[in-house]
């Protein structure tokens, strides 16, 4: 883990709770623990208290994907700040939830073609 700098808070990103997926697009033929699923899950690093002491509510990456967003929700046992994706406010959630049913689609076309054959 990186040093951090003084008022710094360890965080992780984790996949969305229920809080935070319910309601997201989900298109016919992903299963939920796609839909929950962050591109940045299992990363770690720092946030930065505001100075009345507050995390930020939600946390996005400029520099890799602003359309993405990971929401606090609160503090583990090791005292890290707890950011989970947050498909719902998240931009790019639509497009990359169609691309995996498309995923989703190729794989069952596949599997049915390979049933057919002789």
């Amino acid at each position: 883990m990186a040093t951090l700098l003084r008022g710094e808070i360890p965080a992780i990103l984790q996949a969305a709770g229920l809080a935070q997926y319910q309601g997201a697009y989900r298109p016919q033929g992903v299963p939920l623990h796609e839909v929950r699923r962050g591109p940045y899950d299992g990363q770690s690093g720092a946030v930065m208290p505001d100075t009345t002491g507050d995390l930020p509510r939600t946390l996005a990456f400029p520099a890799r994907d602003p359309r993405v967003v990971y929401e606090y929700d609160g503090k583990d046992a090791k005292g890290r700040a707890v950011y989970r994706y947050a498909p719902a406010l998240s931009p790019a959630h639509r497009p990359l939830m169609d691309a995996v049913a498309e995923q989703y689609r190729e794989h069952a076309a596949q599997q049915a073609a390979k049933r057919a054959q002789p």
